[in-house]
């Protein structure tokens, strides 16, 4: 019996991330006015070196943000192309500067066996060393008997950005529950003290906390018996909501459509249940509104795009967007959260701009789209380093073509370029495999 993977909805503030980010930028990739297709196959360019920085996303450790790509447009590379990390430079991603990996070349074996996928999870800092880390989510071999072999395995950064094998992570008996499969990692620092955690589905409404930091062989500092939570599906990126040192995170209780809770970091860890949320297809908080300590929410569900100002507070209001899928980030650099909202058209991504008096129903701004197809927004993170959010956007054109289109967060009215700074495919990325 093999695990057949899920893949939840992330929450985003400010300027984090649903799967990564990514700083850097190479003028001969980007798209001029008017031109047609996105730049394909861009030849391989080293992996600049760093030293290990405290920016979020940087695999490689040269102060500047990384993009993780999943889903990778592929023609004839089977059914898992890998795992693509375009690395930063000094203004956006450089197409050029990117790894693949995959479980052939990166994966760690269980009972003698390669995973039989390899998908991105959570990424930070796990062992303190200045390079950000990637955890990553398998598929390994299992008999239906007894406990399920952990499925998440770790790739540490370094100078040289992922490279090598990865580790399985290891998840002490004591911190786990039942027969379920330890998986759903969210990162964090949820005791504290400074270093990165992890927290992962248990089992019966419970999250196994693994506390940091981690040893090169995936083994945490320490874990404890399982935390009683609010449901069964832990989301991350993890966010002090609350702004008292612990970062929160939230916990649904389903994939997919369902009720979630806010579930308050402390010295214990986790083990808090905070504001209740209705049900949703997930959050994105915020400083949306005025100057409350608390952070805003906004949840899409079936009615539209529910908003509650100053979490706990009970103010509500609702935008339009049935079906959409929402982020969270400050495009302006007013120190306000701007919305950026997808899914409700094929291919349409809108922006609201955040202001004292809440979102207004009319969006500031509709990206140009930069290809026909299914949009969706990847992430929404300052990546060329002016303390502006940015949207990346990957529209699937099908039969193995894609565009990844980056906007960039503007000052005044505009808010975000209409058309994007750079547009490339991931169609001719290739498996690179590292170092073995």
């Amino acid at each position: 019996m093999r695990r057949s993977g899920t893949r939840l909805l992330a929450v985003a503030v400010g300027g984090a991330l649903v799967l990564g980010g990514c700083g850097g930028g190479d003028e001969s990739h980007a798209r001029p006015k008017g031109s047609g297709s996105a730049v394909e196959g861009a030849p391989l360019q080293p992996v600049p070196r760093g030293k290990g920085s405290d920016a979020p996303d940087d695999f490689n450790g040269d102060g500047a943000r990384d993009l993780v790509l999943d889903y990778l447009a592929h023609r004839g590379q089977g059914d898992d192309p890998g795992i693509a990390v375009v690395h930063g430079g000094g203004r956006g991603p450089v197409p050029g500067a990117r790894q693949v990996l995959g479980a052939r070349a990166n994966g760690a074996r269980t009972r003698g066996e390669l995973p039989a996928a390899f998908e991105s999870e959570a990424s930070c800092d796990l062992d303190g060393d200045g390079f950000t880390d990637l955890v990553v989510s398998t598929d390994p071999p299992y008999d239906g008997q007894g406990r399920p072999p952990v499925p998440l395995q770790v790739l540490f950064g370094s100078p040289k950005g992922l490279t090598g094998t990865a580790v399985p992570l290891k998840v002490p008996a004591r911190a786990r529950l039942g027969n379920d499969w330890p998986d759903q990692p969210v990162c964090g620092d949820f005791d504290g003290d400074g270093a990165r955690d992890l927290v992962l589905h248990a089992s019966g409404a419970h999250l196994s906390f693994l506390r940091g930091p981690f040893t090169r062989t995936g083994a945490p500092r320490a874990a404890g018996p399982p935390l009683t939570a609010p449901g069964n599906a832990p989301t991350g990126p993890a966010l002090d909501v609350n702004r008292d040192g612990y970062d929160d995170l939230v916990v649904r209780e389903s994939t997919g459509a369902s009720k979630a809770a806010l579930v308050l970091g402390g010295p214990q860890g986790p083990n808090r249940t905070g504001v209740l949320f209705p049900k949703s297809t997930g959050v994105a908080f915020g400083r949306f509104g005025g100057a409350a300590r608390e952070l805003d929410a906004a949840l899409p569900g079936p009615r539209g795009i529910a908003l509650r100002y100053d979490v706990p507070g009970t103010a509500r209001a609702t935008l339009p967007g049935r079906g959409a899928t929402v982020h969270a980030g400050d495009l302006d650099g007013d120190g306000r959260g701007d919305l950026v909202v997808s899914g409700t058209a094929p291919g349409e991504v809108r922006v609201h701009r955040g202001r004292a008096a809440g979102f207004a129903r009319t969006a500031t701004a509709t990206l140009e789209p930069a290809a026909q197809g299914t949009a969706r927004v990847v992430a929404v993170a300052d990546l060329d380093g002016d303390r502006r959010a940015d949207v990346v956007v990957r529209t699937d054109q099908g039969r193995g073509r894609d565009t990844v289109a980056v906007y960039r967060g503007l000052r005044g009215g505009a808010l975000v370029e209409r058309a994007p700074r750079l547009t490339f495919t991931t169609a001719g990325f290739a498996p690179t495999g590292g170092d073995r």
